[in-house]
């Protein structure tokens, strides 16, 4: 046998895959049902953060600390009326969070690519349907070379 040529089986089985890879896509789908499970209230909190937070506290008589008083309106509304002092904490609306929203809601917008360099580009359209595709337009663009730029500004 020539040196350099395919062995018979020789080289991992098709479809096999190492430890670490088996490893890190059981983590992915444990984390995938997590995340699957807690969607609902994982969605809310993101559009909370979009939105602004706001975070009421409250100070114990007892100890003087402030505590995050978390439930509904009526507790909220019970502590308030209360003597204890109470503090809010408001924290602005966060872009990225909402941006991140509307991208998976509404999909990501295109992205603008630019082409630099120097020769051509063809493109054409072509319908699928016969076997042969035909050909129904071409378009040829030549790119020309931006001009150099001196250092001098």
């Amino acid at each position: 046998m020539p040196l350099g040529s395919k062995r018979p089986n020789a080289g991992r089985k098709v479809g096999f895959k190492f430890p670490t890879t088996l490893q890190k896509i059981h983590a992915r789908e444990l984390v995938r049902q997590k995340i699957t499970e807690n969607l609902n209230t994982l969605i809310d909190a993101q559009i909370d953060n979009a939105c602004g937070l706001n975070h009421l506290m409250m100070r114990d008589p007892k100890t003087g600390q402030f505590t995050r008083v978390t439930g509904d309106a009526k507790q909220i509304d019970k502590a308030l009326k209360s003597k204890n002092a109470f503090w809010i904490y408001t924290k602005d609306p966060n872009v990225a969070a909402f941006t991140d929203l509307l991208n998976r809601a509404l999909d990501k917008p295109a992205e603008h690519v630019e082409i630099a360099g120097e020769g051509s580009i063809t493109i054409k359209w072509q319908t699928g349907e016969d076997e042969q595709p035909k050909l129904l337009e071409e378009k040829v663009i030549e790119i020309e070379p931006e001009p150099e730029k001196n250092g001098n500004g």
